[in-house]
This record gives C-alpha cells, sequence and structure tokens, in this order.
C-alpha cells in the first residue's frame, strides 16, 4: 500500500495515487465505519420548530459497551486527565449529561465523514489495475481527516492499541499472525493521515 497524500499543485487541496486495491481496501473500512457507528436519527419535518427539535433530540446518556465505539465516543469526564480530588459519581453525571446532549451530533458528524470518503471513492475509476487520483479541496480534506481519524481508533481499540510504541511492536509481528492484515491498515492509514495534515 503505497498511496500517501500531496498537495495538488494548481490548487489548495490534496492528492492521493490509490490502485483498485487501495480503493476497495479503503470503502470497506469506511462502510464498516458507518455500519459500527449505526443509522442516524429521522430527520425532523420541515416545518418544525427548531428549538424543539432541538431540545427533543437527547442522546444517550451511558457510555457505548463496544470498545471502538467508546474509543469514538469517550467520556467528556473522567479518565487519565482526572485529578485525585475529583468525586468519580460527579464525573460520571457531568459525562452522561454532555454525553445526552452531543452524542447525536457527534454520531451524524462521524457518519457524515465516513460518507464523504465513500461516496469520492465511489466517483474514482482506476484502469485495469491501475491508479486513480483521489483529489481533495475544501471541506472535503476536514471530512477525510476525520474519518480517517475514526479508522484508526477503531481499529487501535480492536487491536487494543493505546499507545503509539505499541503499534510499533505490532509492525514487528510475523506475517502469519491473524492481526497482521489490520496492523498493516491502521499503519497504512496512519501515513495517510499523517501526509494529510501536511497539506493542510
Amino acid at each position: 500500500m503505497g498511496g500517501v497524500f500531496e498537495p495538488l499543485k494548481d490548487a489548495d487541496g490534496a492528492t492521493a495515487l490509490l490502485d483498485g486495491i487501495e480503493v476497495s481496501i479503503l470503502r470497506s473500512l469506511a462502510v464498516q465505519l458507518l455500519e459500527l457507528i449505526g443509522p442516524g436519527e429521522p430527520e425532523p419535518a420541515p416545518d418544525a420548530d427548531p428549538l424543539a427539535v432541538l431540545f427533543a433530540s437527547d442522546g444517550p446518556t451511558e457510555p457505548p459497551s463496544d470498545p471502538a465505539l467508546a474509543r469514538l465516543f469517550p467520556d467528556a469526564y473522567g479518565g487519565p486527565g482526572a485529578g485525585p480530588g475529583d468525586d468519580p459519581e460527579e464525573l460520571r453525571t457531568r459525562s452522561s449529561e454532555f454525553r445526552r446532549f452531543t452524542e447525536n451530533d457527534l454520531r451524524s458528524r462521524k457518519r457524515e465523514d465516513a460518507l464523504a470518503v465513500v461516496r469520492s471513492l465511489d466517483a474514482l475509476a482506476p484502469a485495469d489495475g491501475g491508479e486513480a487520483a483521489l483529489e481533495l479541496t475544501g471541506e472535503l480534506r476536514l471530512r477525510w481527516l476525520g474519518a480517517l481519524n475514526d479508522l484508526r481508533l477503531t481499529i487501535a481499540a480492536r487491536l487494543d492499541i493505546t499507545e503509539d510504541d505499541e503499534s510499533a511492536a505490532l509492525f514487528r509481528l510475523p506475517d502469519d499472525d491473524p492481526r497482521k492484515p489490520m496492523v498493516m491498515a491502521y499503519l497504512w492509514l496512519g501515513g495517510l493521515q499523517e501526509t494529510l495534515i501536511e497539506t493542510l
């Protein structure tokens, strides 16, 4: 897997040459991310009062049980940054309230990011095993950046990676280790993410 992002020569944007296999892998991962995040909230009626819709759309109050979703939608309070004097029950209550008012919007944004990746990949047509140039401009770069980050977080949760040093150790896994393809995808996505950031 060699595709990395480079700045567009004649515009403010990024480009990457992707072959058919890379397009297929990225698209499959983005679709799996969409399935993990789940369906969105139903659209409100066009004549609905926006303020009423805002207050009627409470989200979940408990963190997800799936480790990958917990990584994508972490608690806002507590965790490693909590001080020794912080009351755990108060932190749980604050996290619960914060989640109730923010998680649905965050899920929606992550879903839109993954959909943007799928749509832009669907627009590519690598010729006979050759490469196609993916070009990202404007908001599409940020959508891709968000989706790449979410994909890496999801894979890191599945591989139980919490530190970059752990991913380096996983890179040295033998080829017959069943985790090896996921590790390679994790590292490749990291290269895409890093080079896309550089173009910004």
